[in-house]
């Protein structure tokens, strides 16, 4: 079952982060955040990804084809232009690089990817969002109901704090939490490849577009996580992901290497 990764946004919050480079190739820890993600669906089994491009798409085919010299110990012998990995660490990913198109909409790169994808079920998520999602009782609960759409809801903390003032003084401060009902798109999507027959073209929105008639429709259901899920939306995002890996207690980290 394919994996397909929206990635090809301009991540305009991060500034001149990312006119070096997209927003999915900003490091965690060292390694790109969509590696993470990749690493999170490898750890349930799924290992054959579909990354749709567009903004900075030749950042994408450097990185992935430098991607096994990066990750390993080489010997190169300049005599011969021979590079070997005498210990090679094992990754057995298979990695679609598809340039879907600089101002494609994120329904409109789905649509590109029709004949890749064919008539299978498949799984799909955002370039900049981690979660200790279990993706095998996500497609479990997916195929269980029979719908065309299943989306994970997560209910992340408040960006803003709330003060009780008098005059200057706060004399009372809590962070906002979300409503007890309250629950947002977090990606982590499955998708019956019917779901494509529902977008128009390039400038069609997944979320505003196809999702809401999906709903409409009765066919799109909430698989509802209530554990850790962070979106890498901005610096201060980034580096409270980037505290949470330094410091050991990743929770979106499920693999073991």
């Amino acid at each position: 079952m394919k994996t397909v990764i929206l990635c090809g946004g301009y991540g305009s919050r991060f500034g001149d982060d990312t006119k070096l480079k997209p927003k999915p190739l900003i490091e965690i820890g060292g390694m790109p955040i969509v590696c993470h993600i990749m690493h999170i669906y490898q750890s349930f089994g799924f290992r054959e990804f579909v990354l749709a491009l567009g903004y900075k798409s030749e950042c994408f085919k450097d990185f992935f084809i430098q991607y096994p010299y990066r990750r390993n110990d080489l010997r190169i012998d300049f005599s011969r232009s021979l590079i070997e990995m005498p210990n090679p660490k094992p990754l057995d990913w298979i990695v679609h690089l598809m340039d879907t198109g600089l101002g494609t909409k994120t329904g409109g790169r789905l649509a590109r990817l029709r004949d890749l994808i064919g008539g299978e079920t498949f799984l799909a998520t955002y370039g900049d969002g981690v979660a200790d999602v279990d993706i095998g009782r996500l497609l479990e609960f997916h195929r269980r109901h029979g719908k065309l759409a299943t989306i994970t809801g997560v209910r992340p903390k408040g960006r803003f704090g709330t003060m009780n003032c008098e005059q200057a003084e706060v004399r009372s401060y809590r962070e906002k939490e979300p409503e007890p009902d309250q629950w947002v798109n977090g990606g982590y999507f499955v998708f019956e490849s019917g779901v494509l027959d529902w977008i128009e073209g390039d400038d069609t929105e997944l979320e505003r577009g196809v999702l809401e008639k999906l709903a409409e429709q009765g066919q799109l259901m909430v698989y509802k996580h209530d554990r850790f899920w962070g979106c890498m939306d901005n610096q201060i995002d980034r580096n409270e992901l980037e505290r949470l890996w330094e410091d050991g207690v990743a929770p979106w980290k499920l693999w073991n290497h």
